[in-house]
């Protein structure tokens, strides 16, 4: 009876998440561009707006590849739970990985309003300037080899000595916890976010496959090499696009 309650938790558990990244996508393909049309003149309701638009599209975007660790954390908690040990609930976790998220939207909605008002960005949310554009492909292949890269990406592809290190009693400590390995993936993939100033904040096109790039990364058995290499394509197109 407590292995089939178990086994309903984690359902439960994987249920919401894909929910919340289908909702999340729902908002893209079907309600981003309407609410957020071309800009010349921004208002404060159309900031809140882009906030929103960001935060919704890096849970989109993130929560795909934090699967596998966030249900690390509940069987974690199922077998603290069997032992009759303390544990906190796995979405307290959740919060705290989207908490470092949030907190990006907040900050790459300020620089977006920035690069507007300099006319680096158009109206349409996208670079306007070559020099621009090959700067910040440069700049992300270039962070694709930095050690500060490789060392977040460890931590995202193998997250169990992370957890065992800083796990701590308590709800606070769980959210804590999450925003923990929220700070590893931000840290991992905060550059190739960016990259949608080149390739057009609401181009769903592109907006997926940053998130294909950033499943095969933490996921798939080669993941760091593709980094790597993806860094290595990131470079050469910044030096085409100056000819």
């Amino acid at each position: 009876m407590e292995r089939k309650l178990i086994s309903y938790n984690r359902a439960g558990l994987l249920i919401s998440i894909l929910t919340l990244i289908g909702l999340c996508w729902f908002y893209m393909i079907e309600l981003m561009s309407m609410n957020m049309q071309p800009i010349t003149v921004w208002s404060s309701i159309d900031l809140v707006r882009l906030f929103v638009m960001w935060s919704i599209m890096m849970a989109g975007m993130m929560l795909p590849s934090a699967l596998p660790t966030i249900m690390l954390v509940q069987r974690i908690n199922d077998n603290r739970k069997k032992r009759q040990a303390p544990y906190s609930s796995t979405y307290y976790f959740i919060s705290g990985y989207l908490l470092a998220w949030v907190l990006y939207s907040l900050a790459i909605t300020g620089v977006q309003y920035w690069l507007h008002t300099l006319s680096i960005l158009t109206p349409m949310m996208k670079s306007g300037q070559f020099w621009f554009t090959s700067l910040l492909l440069f700049l992300a292949g270039i962070y694709q080899w930095l050690p500060i890269k490789q060392s977040c990406l460890r931590n995202c592809r193998s997250p169990l000595s992370l957890i065992t290190k800083e796990w701590r009693e308590g709800r606070f400590n769980a959210i804590k916890l999450g925003f923990c390995h929220g700070q590893y993936c931000l840290g991992c993939c905060w550059v190739l976010m960016a990259l949608l100033f080149v390739l057009g904040v609401m181009d769903l096109f592109w907006i997926a496959m940053l998130t294909l790039a950033v499943l095969i990364e933490k996921l798939a058995p080669k993941g760091a090499l593709f980094g790597k290499c993806l860094g290595v394509v990131l470079i050469i197109l910044s030096m085409l696009i100056q000819f």
